[in-house]
């Protein structure tokens, strides 16, 4: 069997999260979608689940993290070329986004960073295929 993978986070404003996250090609699944969550499609088999505040903390008996101050981890993401990532991370920028570190090249792999407007760590990734044979 394969496993899919839902991330959830937590979001101060999922009509805000969910127009950020538009603008930078993903798209939501609407079956799980309403005024108190969100389904981002990643691809077939990796969803996050943008869940407002109050939502989110009925899962948890812990404080959500406070991401102007702490990481609570970091999302990656994979894209298919270099172009790829730089045109992500300046979507995102453009889109009220941070950029979290600068780009960081070793040769087979590629990355960039950005924060989400709610804080949240994402890093953009290319590596490539002949350096994983």
């Amino acid at each position: 069997m394969s496993r899919k993978l839902f991330l959830n986070l937590a979001v101060r404003d999922l009509n805000k999260s969910m127009e950020f996250f538009s603008k930078l090609g993903f798209e939501f699944d609407r079956r799980f979608t309403d005024e108190k969550a969100a389904c981002m499609i990643v691809s077939g088999e990796a969803f996050v689940m943008l869940l407002s505040e109050p939502f989110f903390k009925t899962f948890t008996k812990r404080e959500i993290c406070d991401t102007a101050t702490h990481t609570e981890g970091l999302f990656a993401l994979s894209c298919a070329s270099r172009a790829e990532v730089d045109e992500m991370v300046q979507k995102a920028v453009a889109a009220g986004g941070k950029h979290a570190a600068d780009a960081q090249d070793h040769g087979f792999m590629y990355g960039w960073s950005f924060y989400d407007p709610d804080g949240h760590h994402w890093e953009v990734l290319w590596m490539d295929p002949k350096a994983l044979q």
